[in-house]
C-alpha cells in the first residue's frame, strides 16, 4: 500500500519524466468500475496536463520542489569541472538521460556541468545540445519555481555560474 502523498492544488511539484509542474485540482475518475483520485497536473510551457493517481504519485517519483539546500548543493555542482568519461557516446548519453528523467536537481545540474560548452570549446553534437538543453530546462525551470523568479532570470543565474567557471 502506497502512502498518500500530501500534495495540495497550486502545489508546484517536480515530476520525474517532465519536470516542474503545478496541481491544478484532484477529482475524482471512475477507471474501469474503479473510483480514483487523480492529481491534475498543468505544465504550461509543455502545454501539457497529466493525471496521477493520488495513491502512485510518490511510487512514480513525483516530489515536491527541491529545498534551497538542495538548490545550493546544486548550483555548487555546476562550478565543478566537467566529467566526462571515456565511454562511447551512446552509452553516455543514456545516463545522462536517465540523470535528466530521474528528476533529482543535483544530477539534473551534473548533466548541464558536463555538457556546458563555452565559445573557444568543440562544437556540440545534435543529440548533446538536447541533452543540454533538456537538462538546462529542467534546472531553471525548478530553480525559478523555488526561488519565485521567472525562468529567465533563473536562467542568467545559472549561465553566470558557467561562464565564472569557464573564466576560472
Amino acid at each position: 500500500m502506497s502512502k498518500k502523498a500530501e500534495f495540495r492544488p497550486n502545489d508546484f511539484v517536480v515530476y520525474p519524466a517532465h519536470g516542474v509542474g503545478q496541481i491544478v485540482s484532484i477529482e475524482k475518475q471512475e477507471v474501469a468500475g474503479l473510483e480514483l483520485e487523480l492529481f491534475v497536473i498543468s505544465f504550461v510551457k509543455d502545454k501539457m496536463t497529466l493525471r496521477v493517481p493520488t495513491n502512485k504519485a510518490t511510487d512514480v517519483g513525483m516530489r515536491s520542489l527541491s529545498s534551497p539546500e538542495i538548490v545550493t548543493k546544486a548550483m555548487a555542482t555546476l562550478k565543478g569541472k566537467a566529467r566526462v568519461k571515456r565511454a562511447m557516446w551512446s552509452r553516455r548519453a543514456q545516463e545522462y538521460e536517465a540523470k535528466i528523467n530521474s528528476g533529482d536537481l543535483i544530477a539534473i545540474a551534473e548533466v548541464v556541468r558536463d555538457l556546458h560548452r563555452n565559445d573557444e570549446q568543440r562544437e556540440q553534437s545534435y543529440s548533446e545540445r538536447q541533452l543540454y538543453e533538456a537538462a538546462l530546462d529542467r534546472l531553471t525551470r525548478e530553480l525559478a519555481a523555488v526561488n519565485d523568479m521567472d525562468e529567465d532570470g533563473a536562467l542568467k543565474a545559472v549561465d553566470q555560474i558557467l561562464m565564472s567557471r569557464a573564466a576560472a
